[in-house]
């Protein structure tokens, strides 16, 4: 994946996530939850993108 198709995602990301935090009534909870999880994704994506963390779905629990 391109560097500038990296950058392009996250701003993506970004902008949807502040049009959902700006313009949709949602208690501040629900909010920060949404926000957390969107930001744990985001991390995880980019470390698979740049090759830090491995492919998560090779993770076995037995």
């Amino acid at each position: 994946m391109s560097l500038i198709s990296i950058v392009i995602t996250l701003v993506v990301v970004g902008v949807l996530l502040w049009v959902v935090n700006t313009y949709i009534p949602m208690d501040g909870k629900i909010k920060q939850i949404l926000n957390i999880v969107v930001i744990i994704v985001v991390a995880i994506w980019l470390l698979q993108s740049f090759g830090i963390l491995g492919n998560i779905g090779d993770i076995r629990i037995r």
